[in-house]
């Protein structure tokens, strides 16, 4: 039996040293199976995969790759779950937010026969304003795209080689990693923890991305934007019925005297701006099609210690 841990890194050159003393202190040193460690530096421009070489030549279980851009943690992700080699394999953030101890409690439930765990957060100790909106950004997902998603979320989840298989075969872009988890629909289990605050390091998890995040669960995983256009289009034209008929009645009664530019100038604006709304969110989706259709990679391998398939046995 064997064991992956993923590590996305971006920028956490000052992480990486506790990081994997505490993976050996609270993971290695207490398992009797075997284990790799694989790293992804997701595109990092300070000494994040300078340090990830060093923690490498130490310790041969290490298998560092190297992006040669930053594509995100979800494509950094699915890179290292490609290249790991484990009968099933752990996503691990870099920051020390979730405590390792974590990785034996998924790896026992693995053992009882689920193929997905994840870790679910059951408190924070972060600010107000970053807790609100995070479980405000999971309680839309739950409501509109994905009822399996637990009220406070997962960043960190254990995925079986089956489960791998059919991640790697999906082949989406702009898409949400754990969205396409929790829509595999394989045998899930939960465990519960904590979150920490960070102690070291900023957070490089701009609002832009994290705007980025809700977009891609929502246009991937729901029909709700079309949804609400359509809505809101029938609404339109329901009200304009109305809005026609009482105008009529009202010109007919001798109650309008002189057309009106006011109304009519309501109603071509709120119609504009429908249309645009409209434009705007099917842009959304032609826009995905296109990037779908070039057939990119998801990320793009710079430097690794990892051998290719094939050059193993040379």
């Amino acid at each position: 039996m064997k064991v992956s841990l993923v590590i996305p890194v971006y920028y956490n050159e000052d992480n990486l040293r506790p990081l994997y003393a505490d993976l050996k202190e609270k993971f290695i040193s207490k398992i009797d199976y075997d284990y790799e460690i694989v790293m992804v530096n997701d595109g990092s421009k300070d000494k994040s995969y300078d340090v990830m070489k060093e923690l490498a030549e130490n310790d041969p279980n290490i298998r560092i790759i190297s992006l040669s851009r930053n594509f995100g943690s979800h494509a950094a992700i699915l890179c290292g779950l490609s290249h790991c080699t484990g009968d099933c394999a752990v996503v691990k953030a870099a920051d020390l937010q979730e405590p390792t101890e974590l990785i034996l409690e998924m790896v026992d439930s693995w053992k009882r026969g689920n193929n997905v765990v994840l870790a679910v957060r059951e408190g924070r100790d972060e600010s107000k304003k970053q807790t609100f909106f995070a479980n405000l950004y999971y309680k839309i997902v739950q409501k509109t795209a994905l009822p399996q998603m637990p009220e406070q979320g997962f960043d960190v989840y254990l995925v079986d080689r089956k489960v791998i298989t059919v991640l790697e075969n999906l082949d989406e872009k702009n898409s949400a990693l754990t969205g396409q988890i929790l829509w595999s629909g394989f045998r899930t289990d939960k465990v519960y923890y904590h979150r920490l605050a960070r102690e070291i390091g900023t957070s490089k998890w701009t609002f832009k991305k994290k705007l980025k995040l809700v977009m891609d669960t929502l246009f991937s995983f729901t029909t709700l934007p079309i949804s609400l256009v359509s809505t809101v289009g029938a609404l339109s034209i329901f009200g304009a019925l109305i809005w026609a008929i009482v105008v009529i009645i009202s010109k007919f009664a001798g109650l309008i005297e002189v057309s009106g530019w006011t109304t009519l100038f309501i109603f071509n604006l709120f119609s504009f701006g429908v249309i645009m709304m409209t434009l705007g969110i099917l842009g959304e989706y032609l826009w995905r099609t296109f990037d779908a259709s070039r057939n990119r990679p998801p990320y793009i391998v710079e430097d690794s210690n990892i051998k290719e398939k094939g050059e193993e046995n040379k």
